[in-house]
């Protein structure tokens, strides 16, 4: 078995939430890795920090959610990975924790698609396209009362 395919598989056993983990896990199988091949790696093969059911921040292959529903409750549970919400009329940036971004957009995308045209997230900022230029104040009060629990 290569590398990637172990990574692979600790992954999909959904305890992974640091890259010591990760590391101490392929040592166990006789991989020595550094800290960098493992961040490289963990692009290479898509890999994404999300919440699992006990509200742990854990690694998991971002091929796990493309599909899956994400259902509405789980803003309880990421209302403290969101820090702000700001726009500048034509554009709405959204400031996560660290390595939750891709865990916001794909909420955002998925529960106000008439509100957002899209997203764009990085490691800790999400970039949301609104669908109406007229009403981003709307959508950005919107997200605000969901993450935030406040407006402006």
């Amino acid at each position: 078995m290569d590398r990637l395919q172990l990574l692979k598989e600790i992954l999909y056993s959904g305890s992974a939430s640091t890259q010591d983990e990760i590391r101490e896990a392929l040592e166990k199988k006789k991989f020595s890795v550094t800290q960098s091949t493992i961040s490289r790696d963990l692009k290479r093969i898509g890999a994404i920090k999300t919440v699992d059911h006990e509200g742990r921040t854990v690694y998991r292959l971002g091929e796990e959610f493309i599909n899956a529903p994400v259902p509405a409750p789980v803003a309880n549970s990421m209302k403290n990975l969101v820090m702000d919400v700001d726009s500048n009329g034509s554009l709405i940036v959204v400031h996560t924790s660290p390595g939750s971004a891709s865990l916001v957009a794909r909420y955002l995308d998925s529960q106000m698609s008439g509100q957002i045209l899209g997203t764009i997230a990085g490691d800790d900022t999400i970039f949301v396209a609104p669908a109406d230029l007229k009403k981003i104040q709307a959508t950005v009060t919107l997200i605000q009362r969901a993450f935030l629990g406040t407006e402006g």
